[in-house]
């Protein structure tokens, strides 16, 4: 399953590698979410060459967004795709990127 693999983002040392991986891995989430088809879209900011970029899954209700950070996983409300701020950050360790879909979940409720 590819988002066991988003612990293993931030060790990823080519771009294309970290943008092929946290694509399928957020594509899983949305899957896991049960997001509709259509209700969501995965970005990818290759960004420039000294940096991985990001890659980010945004739903109607739902903003996540894995790149470099070492606090790890971004993750938040919002309120449609057209907002780009939504509600307050939520991190969520490399460390813990198995639980990602439950804390979705549960700040999503």
């Amino acid at each position: 399953m590819k988002i066991e693999k988003l612990a293993s983002l931030a060790k990823l040392e080519t771009k294309e590698a970290f943008h092929t991986t946290a694509k399928a891995a957020l594509k899983e989430v949305a899957d896991a979410l049960e997001l509709p088809k259509g209700s969501y879209e995965i970005r990818s900011n290759k960004a420039g060459p000294a940096i991985l970029g990001e890659v980010t899954l945004h739903g109607e209700n739902i903003y996540v967004q894995v790149g470099e950070s070492p606090h790890g996983i971004l993750y938040r409300t919002c309120k449609g795709r057209k907002d780009y701020t939504g509600g307050g950050n939520q991190w969520l360790g490399w460390d813990r990127a198995d639980r990602l879909v439950e804390s979705i979940k549960r700040i999503t409720r």
